[in-house]
């Protein structure tokens, strides 16, 4: 199953990398738009301008449509399906063009060529191409301390991120960037920042950096480019986070309170608690609902318990409500259960319930 599993993750990885490459061929055919148009018009007003002096000089040619192609020919060095011209206007005409039209083309090409065999020099468009691709995925904004943990256990978790960051070392951005995480080299308080990492597709966005004043900016502008975005924002005065839970909405997780599986946790949709500390521990409780695909589905709470070192505290079934079930309760697809445990085991217990 695990073999089946990095198959399907590696052809998942390749289908998005083609559609990248897709995506980013098209943005390179946009930014090359104006060479493509100047040559255009050379080779149109060339045509219009031949046939125009070609009546005037007594050496028509049949019609515009065959004066533009005899400009064309020309410019490539082809031979028109016409005797060259005897006045000597419509003689510089075959020599000037080819230069006028190969100089144009050439360096449009070899710009082209350049930029596409060359993805680096063109890092933040690849990365937005590659975002582009992405669909109710994960936005992390800064990838500081905390953020780095965050990307880390999402993309443990499976779950699509793009990153934004405008100041994070060089190291911590190769390591994001290896794990196939595009990361967008940008300020996040721009719009254009969160439009590159594909806001209005995207399903939560987590703002990890330490400026709570940044935080809420862009928790505010990314919930007007998409109001059914979860926000997951970090806060460092624990009041003020829970200001902004009841006024926005928000998901708000003070400084004393983080860790990075309950940033991972919460934008992946699950509803967890703050954690708080007990005997140097860190404890959450998490509220999920077990899925057809669940592999504790049709297990015990016994079973839950002994394998994630968790404690399941309710179990709610055809809207009953138990408390303290007991290790032989089964646990069905469709059941709520409350859990209480460290972090990363909820973590845990909540990627394998996907």
């Amino acid at each position: 199953m695990a073999k089946n599993h990095t198959h399907s993750g590696s052809r998942s990885h390749r289908w998005q990398h083609f559609r990248a490459s897709i995506r980013d061929t098209a943005i390179l055919l946009g930014e090359f738009r104006s060479a493509i148009t100047w040559f255009s018009v050379a080779i149109l007003g060339g045509g219009v301008l031949f046939y125009f002096l070609s009546t005037l000089l007594n050496e028509p040619v049949g019609s515009l449509a065959e004066s533009i192609y005899i400009v064309l020919t020309i410019t490539f060095l082809q031979p028109p399906n016409r005797n060259f011209p005897n006045h000597i206007v419509l003689q510089l005409f075959h020599f000037l063009m080819p230069v006028v039209g190969l100089v144009m083309l050439a360096q449009g090409l070899a710009d082209f060529g350049s930029l596409l065999f060359n993805r680096r020099a063109r890092a933040k468009e690849w990365e937005m191409a590659v975002a582009s691709t992405l669909n109710k995925h994960i936005i992390l904004v800064g990838l500081g301390h905390l953020g780095y943990r965050v990307a880390l256990k999402l993309h443990e978790m499976g779950e699509p991120i793009v990153a934004i960051e405008f100041n994070a070392k060089a190291d911590t951005l190769n390591a994001v960037r290896d794990l196939g995480i595009p990361v967008i080299h940008d300020d996040a308080t721009r719009q254009a920042a969160l439009e590159a990492a594909n806001i209005t597709d995207a399903r939560t966005i987590i703002m990890a950096s330490q400026n709570d004043a940044m935080n809420l900016q862009i928790a505010l502008k990314a919930r007007s480019l998409n109001p059914k975005i979860q926000v997951v924002v970090r806060i460092f005065d624990e009041d003020f986070a829970h200001a902004l839970q009841d006024q926005f909405g928000f998901i708000a997780l003070s400084a004393t309170e983080m860790a990075a599986p309950v940033f991972a946790a919460a934008a992946s949709g699950v509803d967890i608690t703050n954690p708080i500390s007990v005997e140097g521990q860190l404890l959450s409780l998490a509220r999920l609902t077990i899925s057809n695909n669940s592999p504790f589905a049709g297990k015990t709470v016994g079973y839950v318990e002994d394998n994630y070192h968790l404690n399941i505290v309710l179990l709610r079934h055809d809207h009953q409500s138990e408390m303290h079930p007991t290790d032989k309760s089964p646990l069905n697809a469709g059941d709520t259960i409350a859990v209480l445990g460290v972090p990363a085991q909820l973590s845990k217990l909540l990627h394998d319930n996907e």
